[in-house]
């Protein structure tokens, strides 16, 4: 008797894991940072081109005392040593080799190294974006929490004013407001710099907060506060009055789902109810706004910096764009690009976290 052979049983397909899904997903939002920096580059690149005026003419040497043939002359060599005598698409490759091989630069004013101003920089620019990011939140969810709550009252009329008219000034009317007010007239705050210049500070990381860890010197904490307040200020108002009706937004919507009324029934305590169920089912918008605007806060600074003498990227950027010093301006517009760039990338991370439908999107 022979005896036939069991039908093979065929395993059922197991979903992927979790962690599996996650990194590929942070896997394929990793891939389009290099397209983006491409062609951030490349926008960099013809956009310092289509500038009228040149390096060259500011490095010529032309005077009134000079001929007109004799300042071509002195452009022209200006421009030969500078490589700009070169047709533009060979100057593009070169740039773009350049990149690939993380070589910056120098400025054509001072031979300064792009890496070295960027590293001295940057610091700079991130303290100053962290500390309005954090004020704005702070100050953005707070309000809109109490606006949700008290949705329909005075206080939540006063509130939405209060956030528009904060989200509609510009930042250079902001910044000015702020010099005048509590630099020249009141005379509470300094509103130039981030030190004093009478204070004796050799760099270790130009972080200044880290510089004062690790240099043993609490002295320089106290007047890094008070030159970042004002800036970091002017830049979180228009951010908060932003983060304010988003977050009103937010729980508003939380708060009309049924397990925020089932916990309720359950004789939970307000604020329990706020902190576990309202909260932390709010946060997906209010985290895509916060990453959205980071990215407006490293644009602000470039305007900010400016205002309050703050030896930043933005005011880099543009002293750079005035002086056509296409090397710093390259350098400086790719160093912001890249940042609101990880910055997405981190949100778009988040998300997977926050949300984990997400992940198969």
């Amino acid at each position: 008797m022979t005896t036939l052979p069991l039908p093979r049983v065929r395993r059922p397909h197991r979903p992927r894991s979790e962690r599996a899904e996650t990194l590929k997903a942070m896997s394929r939002r990793l891939l389009g940072i290099p397209v983006v920096m491409f062609a951030l580059a490349t926008l960099v690149f013809v956009a310092m081109r289509l500038l009228p005026g040149s390096p060259a003419a500011s490095l010529s040497g032309g005077g009134t005392n000079l001929t007109a043939e004799e300042i071509a002359r002195n452009e022209a060599r200006a421009s030969a040593a500078l490589g700009l005598d070169q047709p533009l698409l060979t100057q593009y490759v070169t740039y773009l080799d350049d990149l690939v091989h993380l070589r910056l630069g120098e400025s054509f004013f001072g031979s300064n190294s792009v890496l070295g101003l960027l590293g001295d920089a940057l610091p700079a620019t991130i303290e100053l974006t962290l500390a309005a990011m954090t004020v704005a939140v702070l100050l953005g969810v707070v309000t809109g929490v109490a606006a949700a709550l008290r949705k329909g009252t005075w206080t939540d009329t006063a509130t939405r004013a209060v956030a528009t008219v904060s989200f509609s000034l510009p930042w250079f009317a902001l910044g000015v407001i702020a010099v005048v007010v509590f630099g020249v007239q009141l005379r509470w705050l300094p509103v130039l710099g981030r030190l004093p210049s009478s204070l004796d500070y050799r760099p270790t990381t130009n972080f200044i907060l880290l510089d004062a860890i690790l240099q043993n010197r609490p002295d320089l904490i106290g007047p890094w506060i008070q030159h970042l307040i004002l800036p970091a200020t002017t830049l979180a108002l228009s951010m908060a009055g932003y983060v304010t009706r988003i977050v009103r937004a937010s729980v508003l919507d939380v708060l009309g789902d049924d397990y925020v009324r089932t916990a309720r029934m359950k004789g939970l305590a307000e604020g329990v109810v706020i902190r576990r169920h309202v909260l932390r089912n709010s946060w997906l918008p209010i985290v895509t706004v916060l990453g959205l605007q980071f990215g407006s806060l490293l644009g602000g600074s470039v305007i900010t910096e400016t205002v309050f003498s703050y030896g930043g990227v933005g005011r880099l950027l543009v002293q750079g764009v005035l002086q056509r010093d296409y090397p710093v301006v390259q350098g400086a517009a790719l160093a912001i690009a890249l940042l609101f760039v990880l910055v997405n990338y981190a949100v778009d991370v988040l998300y997977t976290v926050l949300d984990p439908r997400i992940r198969k999107g």
